[in-house]
């Protein structure tokens, strides 16, 4: 890799990641069109069942230029036919005198089937340029396709002290607004937002994205109570904004069949979890949003969820909010509750953390070290 490939290939990353929110359940793919080190053209996969990104790219280049060009793509060119046409075909159409490409596509549809294409039509190919970075950036979209689980994200505010409600549950509001913000963008990108049951009664939350005035969220989520005995109310503001978005109760064949029916004829979705996933709850309920292809999913708690969450290792990444405020008393409610770990060399490992300020609050977002 020289200098210029990680320059290039670092720019149609960041196209890619642009999509993000918008193109699920595909991949972010970011393309650019070089010539003799000046850039001549890029595009990226911009909505689900647009133009992919070497067709954003290509579609604006002279033919001539991109003969001496070399065509730099985050991911490998798909091979088959989609919602739209094969990019490997139009790459050889173009000919291109070098393709870099990040990593491979392992869709089985593709899985270095356009790699093989390009090398067959005599188009030099490199591939493996900023692997690690692509496929961080497309952590979800390989953890579905493996796995059949969607990622998952674990979302919490807290004070200095770690509370995320004092000893009188009292939680509003532990945040400022400009972490709250920074929540709604997260939800906007969101197939799925995961809620307990406890949290449903004690704060009763929209879970609704709100942005500022003009923008629209990429997505709307799914809103998802775990709620094994059927206790959400019809009154709840999840029910009554059943109109802004689908809510799905998931609950037990145990739960009180009264309670059930109105929450359906309220216009929830029930899904019932199986005797013998009860006490697997939280998975099976991930695995039937990976089945639906939901793409990013996220937990906003409260500690029990969470904790089972984290009990299960079905965290993929976290954002944390830390709020400059201290509450104190043994009876204040911790952000991690379940069994947790017995030696803190067991401890669950952050990587690639970022931190930032969001006024006197401190946002911490990192993934986890190790696999589903």
């Amino acid at each position: 890799m020289t200098p210029c490939d990680a320059h290039w290939m670092g720019l149609a990353l960041e196209l890619a990641s642009r999509g993000r929110g918008f193109v699920e359940p595909n991949p972010m793919v970011g393309c650019v069109v070089v010539e003799n080190d000046e850039l001549v053209s890029s595009g990226f996969h911009q909505f689900f069942g647009g133009p992919h990104a070497e067709v954003e790219a290509l579609s604006h280049c002279d033919p001539d230029r991109v003969k001496n060009s070399t065509v730099y793509v985050t991911l490998e060119p798909c091979s088959h036919f989609g919602k739209t046409p094969p990019c490997v075909e139009l790459l050889i159409r173009y000919r291109p005198k070098r393709v870099v490409i990040a990593m491979q596509d392992p869709f089985p549809a593709v899985a270095g089937r356009g790699i093989q294409s390009l090398r067959d039509n005599s188009i030099q190919v490199d591939v493996g340029i900023q692997d690690e970075q692509a496929r961080e950036l497309n952590a979800p979209y390989l953890k579905l396709l493996e796995f059949g689980l969607p990622w998952v994200i674990a979302k919490w505010a807290m004070t200095l002290d770690g509370a995320i409600a004092t000893h009188g549950q009292d939680s509003k509001w532990i945040s400022n607004e400009q972490s709250r913000v920074v929540v709604h963008e997260l939800r906007s990108c969101m197939d799925a937002i995961i809620i307990g049951i406890g949290t449903a009664i004690a704060d009763d939350p929209l879970l609704t994205t709100r942005l500022p005035s003009g923008s629209t969220p990429a997505r709307v989520a799914k809103r998802v109570i775990v709620d094994r005995n059927g206790r959400l109310s019809p009154q709840s503001q999840l029910v009554q904004s059943i109109h802004a978005g689908p809510v799905i109760v998931a609950t037990s064949e145990h739960a009180d069949q009264a309670r059930v029916r109105n929450l359906a004829d309220a216009g929830c979705e029930v899904l019932i979890i199986p005797e013998q996933e009860l006490s697997g709850s939280l998975r099976f309920v991930l695995k039937e949003l990976g089945d639906r292809r939901c793409t990013n999913v996220l937990i906003e708690g409260g500690g029990t969820l969470l904790g089972n969450a984290f009990d299960e290792n079905l965290i993929d990444q976290i954002h944390c909010f830390i709020a400059p405020k201290i509450v104190g008393g043994l009876g204040a409610v911790r952000p991690i509750a379940g069994v947790g770990k017995s030696l803190m060399s067991q401890a669950d490992q952050l990587h690639r953390m970022t931190v930032e300020c969001l006024g006197d609050n401190v946002h911490i977002s990192s993934f986890l070290r190790r696999q589903c």
